[in-house]
C-alpha cells in the first residue's frame, strides 16, 4: 500500500480508523485515494493544494447537502482540513456504474435530464459562491489575456503561439459571456461523461464535485452541453448532440429567453477552447482543437458572438 505520509495519522483523527488497503488511486483536479480501513468501511480521500481549502470547503457543503436530499453521489463524511501544503477531506467510496459512451441525442438527453435535476436541486441549497470559478469555465477571471493564468503550468509553454482560430473564438465568445446580464447559480461546471456513471440508463453517481463553479444557469447548461461527450479524452461534443442536450434540459427545467440560448451556445465554447489550448501548449493530440476548428464558426453564430 502506498499511502501519503499525512494518510494514517488522519484518518485515525478524523474516521477514528487507519487505512489498511488503498482500493484506488486518481490524481486529477484533486490525489484521490480509495481506501479500506481497519474497522471495514471503505472511503475516498481527496487532497489538493491548501491554497484551495476555501473554495473546496465550500464545494464539501454543496456535496454534502446534495447527497442528502438523495442526489445520486457520495457523501463526505468529514469537512476539509489543513494538512501541511494539501487540503484534505473523506467521503464514501461509491464504486460501480458504468461511463456512457453513446454521443448521440440519446445520451445527450439522458445528461441533461440529470443536469437539470441537480440544478432544480440546488435551488434550494444555500451555500456560499465556490469561487474561484475552475480554470475552464473562468472566462471571467480578472487577470490579463483571454484565458487565465494557472501557476502549475509550465511556463515555458505559454509562449507557444496558439492558433488564430482559438484566438479569436475565445475573444469572441468571452465577450458574449461578459456581455450577459444574468444571475449566477451554483452548479456542477464539469459535467463530463467520465465523471458520471450508470447502471444502464439510470444514474448510479456523479463524481467531481471539486468543480462546482458560480455561473449563471444558462453557462453552466452550455457548457455541459459542449463537453458532456468528453469520456477519458475531452473533447467537443457534435453540434446536434448540443442542440439536443439544450432541448432535453429545457423540457426538463424551464425554456430559456433567448440572451440565455445565446450564453449557452458562447459558454458551450469555453471547456474545448480550454482543452485546445492545452493540446497545443503541451503538445498532445489535438482531439479538442479539431471538433472546435471544424463547429466554431456555427456556435459563435448561434451564440450571436
Amino acid at each position: 500500500m502506498s499511502l501519503p505520509s499525512w494518510a494514517a495519522e488522519w484518518c485515525e483523527r478524523e474516521l477514528g480508523a487507519t487505512p489498511v488497503e488503498q482500493l484506488l488511486a486518481a490524481d486529477a483536479m484533486s490525489d484521490v485515494r480509495a481506501v479500506r480501513l481497519d474497522d471495514g468501511r471503505e472511503v475516498v480521500l481527496k487532497a489538493r493544494l491548501a491554497g484551495d481549502a476555501e473554495r473546496a470547503s465550500r464545494c464539501v457543503a454543496v456535496q454534502r447537502q446534495v447527497a442528502e436530499r438523495g442526489f445520486p453521489c457520495a457523501r463526505p463524511l468529514t469537512g476539509v482540513s489543513v494538512v501541511g501544503h494539501l487540503a484534505v477531506h473523506a467521503e464514501q467510496f461509491r464504486p460501480g456504474g458504468e461511463i456512457e459512451r453513446d454521443t448521440g441525442a440519446g445520451a445527450a438527453t439522458r445528461s441533461a435530464e440529470l443536469l437539470a435535476g441537480l440544478t432544480t436541486l440546488l435551488d434550494g441549497i444555500d451555500s456560499e459562491p465556490p469561487l474561484p470559478n475552475p480554470e475552464w469555465v473562468n472566462w471571467d477571471h480578472d487577470g490579463p489575456g483571454l484565458f487565465p493564468l494557472n501557476p502549475r503550468h509550465d511556463p515555458l509553454a505559454e509562449r507557444r503561439t496558439l492558433p488564430e482560430v482559438i484566438e479569436e473564438t475565445a475573444r469572441r465568445a468571452r465577450a458574449r459571456l461578459l456581455g450577459a446580464a444574468l444571475e449566477p447559480v451554483v452548479g456542477h461546471a464539469d459535467w463530463e461523461a467520465q465523471n458520471l456513471r450508470w447502471d444502464g440508463t439510470e444514474p448510479h453517481t456523479v463524481h467531481d464535485w471539486d468543480s462546482l463553479a458560480w455561473l449563471p444557469e444558462a453557462a453552466v447548461v452550455g457548457a455541459a452541453a459542449g463537453a458532456f461527450a468528453s469520456a477519458e479524452v475531452p473533447t467537443l461534443a457534435q453540434l446536434e448532440s448540443s442542440e439536443a442536450f439544450l432541448d432535453a434540459y429545457q423540457r426538463a427545467r424551464h425554456e430559456f429567453r433567448p440572451e440565455e440560448i445565446e450564453v449557452a451556445w458562447a459558454a458551450s465554447l469555453w471547456p474545448a477552447l480550454h482543452n485546445a489550448r492545452g493540446e497545443i501548449l503541451y503538445g498532445v493530440p489535438q482531439v479538442a482543437f479539431v471538433e472546435l476548428e471544424r463547429q466554431a464558426d456555427r456556435r459563435l453564430a448561434l451564440a450571436n458572438a
